[in-house]
């Protein structure tokens, strides 16, 4: 059964690249390691590691391994935060992550209502920039709390925290007297997102249902570029309506039909009470239509 000294001494060699410099960060001689690495390799029944000129790589298997080694890791420290939090201590770390929209979004005025009630809890945000990735990460243990679209088959604790609503940021001069049909911009560039962005697959799923292929002007991979550039009149943007600040001046539009996505917090275990309060507030205050945003229709 490999040990998490093991795992640890896998992680510290593939991060370092190096035999020599993984055992200076751990304090080991090199000996020691490479006997912890070979016993470890025995456990799981191959080679992990492939020795090369000036480095290392990963063998198949290591590959395979990896991930888990780095999500026991994560376990084993969040197990004594756990330990700390339960004896009743207001203090510690809380992982959280998600994807990019909903960093700019409605987690900002949570973060905030959460800070006023946990001052002694820090926070780690992590961002990716697609659902996949931000699951992927989850499931890897980089992260307590991951908030962002409903995962795919997943396992763990899941919590819904409402519907996000998009809405059409629309160039200068077209002021909408209602929702805009999506065949109505069949014709037009957009202003679109990069392929990595998983706001990319929302429009574009949103204009297969009406019927075509959305041409590109321009693409970002900032979400907060696309309604600044719409409103500068480079073509019409989608976006989360709960990106949009208060005071934004460019034309907003309901489209049509609806664009929505039930935003989740969940969990890869059984969470914890810090990790259960922090998804209860998320239930409570989470805003998923701006209530400075006012559309027509």
């Amino acid at each position: 059964m490999a040990t998490l000294r093991q795992l640890e001494y896998l992680v510290t060699v593939v991060d370092t690249g190096s035999f020599t410099r993984a055992a200076e960060q751990l304090h080991v001689t090199q000996p020691a390691l490479s006997h912890q690495i070979r016993a470890l390799e025995r456990s799981v029944g191959g080679p992990l590691l492939e020795r090369l000129p000036r480095s290392i790589r990963l063998t198949p298997t290591g590959r395979a391994v990896l991930p888990y080694a780095r999500a026991a890791l994560s376990d084993a420290e969040r197990m004594h935060s756990a330990a700390a939090r339960a004896a009743g201590l207001d203090e510690g770390e809380l992982e959280l992550a998600t994807v990019y929209s909903v960093s700019l979004g409605p987690l900002p005025a949570v973060l905030r209502s959460w800070r006023e009630r946990h001052p002694g809890v820090r926070i780690r945000l992590r961002e990716y920039p697609h659902a996949a990735r931000l699951q992927a990460a989850m499931a890897a243990g980089r992260a307590d709390l991951a908030v962002g679209p409903a995962p795919a088959g997943w396992e763990g604790p899941v919590r819904d925290l409402g519907v996000e609503e998009f809405v059409l940021v629309l160039p200068p001069g077209e002021p909408p007297a209602g929702p805009v049909p999506f065949a109505a911009l069949a014709d037009r560039d957009w202003v679109h997102y990069a392929p990595d962005n998983g706001l990319a697959e929302v429009l574009d799923q949103a204009c297969a249902r009406a019927g075509f292929q959305p041409r590109v002007a321009v693409r970002t991979e900032q979400t907060a570029a696309a309604p600044l550039l719409a409103a500068a009149g480079l073509g019409p943007a989608l976006v989360p309506a709960n990106v949009l600040p208060p005071g934004f001046d460019g034309l907003v539009a309901r489209p049509d039909p609806p664009v929505r996505r039930t935003l989740t917090a969940y969990t890869r275990t059984r969470p914890d009470r810090l990790t259960t309060a922090f998804a209860e507030l998320l239930a409570q205050e989470i805003c998923v239509l701006p209530a400075h945003l006012r559309l027509p229709g």
